[in-house]
């Protein structure tokens, strides 16, 4: 739990359907930081910092209302970046979320090199990408909840991404215990764009075991097949007849250690689904249930694409919040966002922005309490 200089931990005891503000410390290079807490009207809160627009905390009801911490993440700013977040704990990822393959692409006969962190691609964004960023911050209210509104210029030739980008992303804690997130852009040269957030749930509580007996329903009829490095094929995949196929609530676990060449090479999950966008869904991708506490989370989205990812890589050296460390398994993250690599696979929707036009996607996940 991140700690103030009074030595107060979250959660926060302000009044309910309000924001407070503090300040948390400086990075290296002697920034402030400071934490804003969200609290609805039924008490769930969501705590951000400005450093990486990083959510740290979110306190949802279990089916008995009790509120509790469902979000992996450090114990304070200093962990953030001394270890440097190699998983993105809670982080706002830009410019481009997950990977580009060697870390280029070429837009408009230019051929752009970018910085490369994740041998021998670019993933989000960069050594120093949105996640590492101070984002400048301010309050937001409404009637039917509280926000935060993030925004950072991130300059022509950051991490090798052509032109200025302004990127705003506003998270709104609702009182309908929704945690809405809109993403905003624009540029003033041709250039690529792919925003997401980063959070990694723990249904069960934040440290409290894995994520294998979430029961998760993916409204995916495809996904994107990866090759090494997890770069995508190119191609389109069904998953019917594969253990990737979460038409149906499924338990995470039971196929997680297939031996499925497209499993092997992710170590579990950590794919591309493609959304279906009908009439009828209403924008909705996902679902989450945890029998153990009974929440149950619901993602919708304007984005085309949401990442599964089932923290394949956590190792027990990322020490939580709460003291245990997390282990293999321990969250599970539901990134909306476009297609990896797409500055390279012209068949794949475009992520490029030009100038005089908004980038603009909204992710909602909604959350309560539901008995079994």
């Amino acid at each position: 739990m991140i700690r103030d200089e009074a030595g107060g931990s979250w959660p926060n005891t302000a009044p309910r359907g309000g924001i407070t503000k503090r300040y948390v410390g400086q990075t290296p290079e002697g920034q402030d930081v400071y934490q804003y807490v969200l609290t609805n009207k039924n008490g769930m809160q969501a705590a951000i910092m400005t450093y990486g627009g990083i959510m740290t905390s979110l306190a949802v009801p279990d089916r008995n209302g009790k509120l509790e911490n469902v979000l992996l993440g450090y114990s304070s700013l200093e962990d953030y970046w001394r270890i440097g977040n190699p998983n993105y704990f809670g982080a706002l990822i830009g410019r481009y979320a997950n990977r580009i393959a060697d870390g280029r692409f070429t837009l408009e006969g230019v051929r752009y090199q970018l910085s490369v962190n994740d041998n021998p691609n670019t993933l989000h964004g960069g050594s120093r990408g949105f996640d590492k960023r101070i984002w400048h911050a301010e309050e937001v209210w409404s009637n039917g909840g509280v926000g935060l509104s993030l925004r950072y210029l991130s300059k022509d030739g950051e991490e090798g991404f052509p032109g200025n980008v302004e990127a705003t992303v506003v998270y709104t804690l609702t009182d309908g215990n929704e945690l809405r997130i809109d993403y905003a852009a624009t540029t003033d040269q041709v250039t690529v764009v792919n925003l997401t957030q980063h959070n990694y749930y723990n249904l069960s509580g934040a440290g409290k075991g894995n994520i294998l007996g979430h029961i998760v329903k993916l409204h995916s009829d495809r996904f994107t097949p990866v090759k090494q490095g997890l770069i995508p094929t190119g191609g389109v995949q069904s998953v019917a007849g594969t253990p990737l196929d979460f038409r149906v609530p499924t338990p995470v676990g039971s196929r997680i250690h297939s031996s499925d060449p497209q499993m092997q090479l992710a170590g579990g999950y950590d794919f591309n689904y493609i959304i279906n966008h009908d009439a009828q869904s209403g924008g909705f991708a996902a679902s989450v249930y945890d029998p153990i506490s009974g929440r149950l989370m619901e993602v919708y989205t304007t984005q085309p694409a949401i990442q599964f990812y089932t923290g394949n890589r956590l190792g027990g050296s990322d020490i939580g919040g709460n003291g245990p460390a997390y282990e293999q398994y321990a969250g599970l993250a539901l990134e909306t966002q476009h297609y990896p690599d797409s500055p390279n696979q012209p068949q794949f929707p475009s992520t490029v922005l030009v100038p005089g036009q908004l980038y603009r996607h909204a992710t909602i996940y909604k959350f309560r309490g539901e008995y079994s």
